[in-house]
């Protein structure tokens, strides 16, 4: 089993810089903007330089609210160097998320943009914190949010109470290279670096934290699994704020030396034109991207045979879309990854070698380094093989804890250091996983047990289904009943009854959905995973006059 690297954020950028110093580290093709390994070290320098002169601390908390911006990926290594933790924030968080994220986390330091489809940030935080209208940057007093000093902006425009982040990377100028270097030897591999906030789909959101050894760790078993070397060049399109962009995206391309080629918002053309012109060996992305790139009118006019690998992971990868990307891109060394915030976030991987079928019928097994068992759901009792049970991981990549929130760890970690995701599934001889579905996805109707994944991916193979997902309705007889959300492919239409007809004798009665809804989209989270709670809540709404 390979050793652990047991480093830091900035200490690893220093060795793969000085490695590969003419090799390109970041390439953002629609602005014309190109770092070498060597020349993107300096400017993480610069701008770390410039936190520490704007009088933040290690352990402080720095947080960034924006797309896929060079200047956040700039800030998750210049904090990564300095010693403060990068705290990600969701582009489609709102007032009352904002105010709740910044004051959980204590945060010091926001950086953000400008808007974000529409909604404009900067009227968001005006409005939270008023005194930032008539203070000096970096003197902002807050009565709702204490430990907020410093707000830093995005752009070239001036706003009252803002530094820019020309000022901070000015600023920086006058910090000594030797000053950075002492604060960065500080630093442990064990310290916290990286805070994100789960989803909140039941209760408030809490604050995961990662360390140096999580994220560095758990980046390079991604580098390893998908074959990826300074030779690589990764197209990323998922957000950054989410564990899939800024860990099995940067992190994994930089422990190898490979290239990152970011697209700042998702947007399905940006992405093709990516890889065809810089010639992009990997590629990113939830299903929902992946069915959106292959299914372009003009998607057979890329060129995409560049490409070797990849990750489709974030939610349940139907199985036509793996095959699609395989055939029709070229990736013929996709990978899939299961995981959750909390594991930093991979627990288990496919490896490029693996036979198809097992690529497109599991998630993979352990990483290096990690282990994984099933048990019986609320207990520490392990299944037998090829019984379903919670995944349980234990190892590196497991979070130090929840942020202030001592007891929610404690339900999440055992006395013994397993992590109990929620999710069910199910283990071959081999160790290869199958997720089977949440548990609290599970619909039980009539005292039946149904994984809406099996139900899913039964309707995906519909030559006329783009898309679906499968939800519990409630129901007054049995319980639970089964409502699906469908959402058909360009110009083909489509009935209840048609697709109720297609089930017939192909699945099991009481699997087959009592009610259908032909739908547009989903509501998605900004790192491209479905709500399926909020898909419930639509469902009982749409349903229960039914």
């Amino acid at each position: 089993m390979a050793e652990l690297l047991n480093t830091t954020v900035g200490q690893l950028l220093d060795d793969i810089a000085g490695r590969f110093p003419e090799r390109d580290a970041v390439v953002y093709r629609d602005r014309g903007l190109r770092y070498s390994y060597s020349a993107f070290n300096q400017v993480c320098q610069q701008a770390a330089k410039g936190l520490i002169k704007l009088g933040v601390q290690r352990g402080d908390h720095v947080a960034a609210w924006s797309t896929n911006y060079p200047e956040w990926l700039i800030t998750q290594f210049a904090t990564g160097k300095m010693g403060a933790v990068l705290v990600t924030v969701n582009t489609n968080y709102r007032t009352s998320e904002l105010e709740y994220l910044l004051r959980q986390s204590d945060t010091t330091t926001l950086l953000l943009m400008e808007e974000f489809k529409g909604t404009s940030y900067i009227d968001m935080l005006y409005e939270l914190v008023p005194e930032l209208r008539d203070c000096e940057p970096g003197q902002l007093r807050s009565e709702r949010l204490p430990f907020l000093k410093n707000v830093i902006f995005l752009g070239a425009k001036k706003y009252p109470g803002m530094y820019n982040w020309s000022d901070v990377i000015e600023l920086g100028k006058s910090v000594s290279d030797q000053e950075l270097q002492e604060r960065q030897a500080t630093l442990q591999p064990d310290d916290v670096i990286n805070m994100q906030y789960t989803s909140g789909t039941t209760g408030f959101p809490k604050g995961v934290m990662l360390t140096h050894l999580n994220i560095i760790n758990n980046g390079r078993n991604i580098a390893e699994c998908m074959n990826l070397s300074e030779l690589d060049r990764m197209c990323i399109p998922v957000p950054f704020f989410h564990c899939f962009g800024c860990v099995l995206g940067t992190m994994a391309c930089v422990t190898v030396g490979a290239a990152m080629l970011p697209v700042v918002e998702f947007n399905v053309k940006d992405v093709l034109e990516t890889v065809q012109a810089e010639r992009c060996t990997a590629l990113h992305g939830v299903p929902t991207m992946f069915i959106a790139e292959l299914n372009h009118p003009d998607f057979e006019q890329y060129d995409l045979s560049s490409l070797r690998t990849g990750i489709m992971a974030g939610s349940p990868c139907p199985i036509e879309v793996m095959r699609a990307v395989v055939g029709k891109m070229g990736a013929s060394e996709i990978t899939i990854t299961y995981g959750q915030t909390e594991s930093s976030p991979a627990i288990t991987m496919t490896r490029t070698t693996d036979p198809l079928e097992l690529r497109v019928t599991t998630v993979g097994r352990a990483l290096p380094n990690v282990e994984v068992k099933l048990v019986v759901p609320g207990t520490n009792e392990a299944v037998a093989c090829g019984e379903q049970g919670e995944v349980c991981t234990r190892g590196y990549h497991v979070m130090k804890g929840y942020y202030k929130n001592p007891d929610a760890t404690r339900a999440a970690i055992d006395e013994e250091g397993w992590l109990h995701t929620g999710d069910l599934g199910t283990m071959d001889e081999a160790g290869n996983l199958r997720v089977t579905g949440r548990l609290k996805d599970m619909i039980i109707r009539g005292g039946e047990n149904i994984y809406p994944r099996e139900v899913e991916e039964f309707l995906y193979a519909h030559p006329k289904v783009l898309d679906v997902q499968v939800v519990g309705v409630p129901d007054p007889k049995y319980g639970e009943e089964v409502g699906a959300f469908v959402i058909l492919k360009e110009g083909e239409t489509l009935t209840a009854e048609e697709l109720r007809a297609y089930c017939l004798d192909r699945i099991s009665r009481f699997k087959i959905p009592r009610y259908f809804q032909f739908v547009e989209g989903y509501p998605m989270t900004a790192s491209g995973k479905v709500q399926k709670f909020k898909l419930r809540e639509m469902a009982q709404e749409a349903f229960s006059a039914i």
